[in-house]
């Protein structure tokens, strides 16, 4: 039997598990073993998604599973994404627990994170659906390797998301996340035409992504297939998994590709991962003046209206802007639920 969910199209016997290890084949099924069940549960600032256009200064309720559909040798993330010990999932919540808990906490919204939401879908959209019953909104930060009617019955309970572009060039993605970028670029364009807020982040890796020319050729796609509203984050690698002798991106590389992405017409472009206050502040295009200027996850100057207009100009910043700002910060707050 074949899943497809992924563009991996994974084929399994009885009780065999896709490359993600978190579907598997039940009889004439292929089940999540995952539901309702995962690594942990977090609060944290949603500028750390890295989503900078969507609700800013609020906390969101973050929590990932096991397991992954990529296969990236740099993963951040590698304790959880490339766990084989589903046992060791401890932390567990049903979709109304999560949807009270984070009602409780303050939370404006939830984000499935850590591991790609797309193998835990089914769980994902039921948390989604009863997030939304109370007024809380759905944050999914994923690779984008779905595949088309997956996709289109997932972010249909979706209302904002953080898309990976890995690299902009087939070779990275066969040889160093065994993916294909293709599939990522048609998630791009998809969302683009649906009503998910979204917002692009690429690591950039010491000579694997860095270059200048991958850099234009990426930001030159960026603004013809997507616009130049939509907001893109650099941030920056730090040797991990199984690239651990790779050294870590200098701030200059960002730098460099941030201007890079800004001459090419883009309007939001932004560092991660590094102090720079410059670099992670948002400028208003109408009259250039800093509108949201951030140090780290913190916002140190907040200068739109509630419904995200400049204050000086009233050009309005694209986004999903709702009231006043959060005052969260950069705190990290560890909860239990259950």
């Amino acid at each position: 039997m074949q899943c497809d969910v992924c563009p991996r199209a994974c084929r399994l016997h009885e009780g065999q598990r896709g490359f993600c290890f978190v579907r598997e084949r039940a009889g004439d099924k292929i089940v999540l073993t995952t539901y309702g069940r995962s690594s942990g549960f977090c609060v944290d600032p949603i500028e750390k998604k890295p989503l900078n256009h969507f609700l800013p200064g609020s906390p969101v309720l973050s929590f990932g599973t096991a397991g992954c559909n990529l296969g990236c040798r740099f993963c951040q993330n590698w304790d959880i994404s490339k766990s084989r010990e589903i046992d060791t999932l401890a932390a567990s919540a049903g979709p109304e627990d999560l949807a009270a808990a984070a009602q409780r906490l303050g939370c404006r919204s939830v984000a499935f994170t850590y591991n790609d939401p797309v193998i835990f879908m089914e769980y994902a959209m039921d948390v989604a659906d009863a997030c939304r019953a109370r007024g809380i909104k759905a944050v999914a930060v994923s690779a984008g390797y779905v595949n088309p009617a997956p996709r289109e019955e997932f972010y249909r309970h979706i209302d904002a998301a953080n898309i990976d572009l890995k690299a902009f060039s087939d070779r990275f993605y066969e040889k160093i996340t065994f993916a294909r970028l293709g599939a990522v670029l048609d998630t791009l364009e998809y969302l683009r035409t649906t009503d998910v807020w979204f917002e692009v982040t690429t690591l950039l890796i010491p000579e694997r992504n860095d270059s200048d020319d991958e850099l234009r050729r990426q930001c030159a796609w960026f603004a013809e297939h997507l616009g130049p509203d939509v907001p893109l984050h650099f941030s920056a690698f730090h040797p991990d998994f199984k690239m651990r002798d790779v050294p870590r991106t200098p701030p200059e590389t960002l730098t460099r590709a941030r201007k890079i992405a800004l001459d090419a017409g883009l309007r939001y472009v932004y560092t991660g991962n590094v102090h720079d206050p410059d670099g992670q502040s948002t400028r208003c295009p109408g009259c250039a003046t800093p509108v949201v200027v951030r140090d780290w996850y913190d916002l140190r100057s907040y200068e739109l209206t509630d419904d995200g207009h400049c204050v000086l100009c009233g050009h309005a910043i694209p986004g999903v802007f709702d009231g006043p700002p959060g005052g969260w910060g950069r705190r990290r707050l560890p909860v239990s639920i259950g």
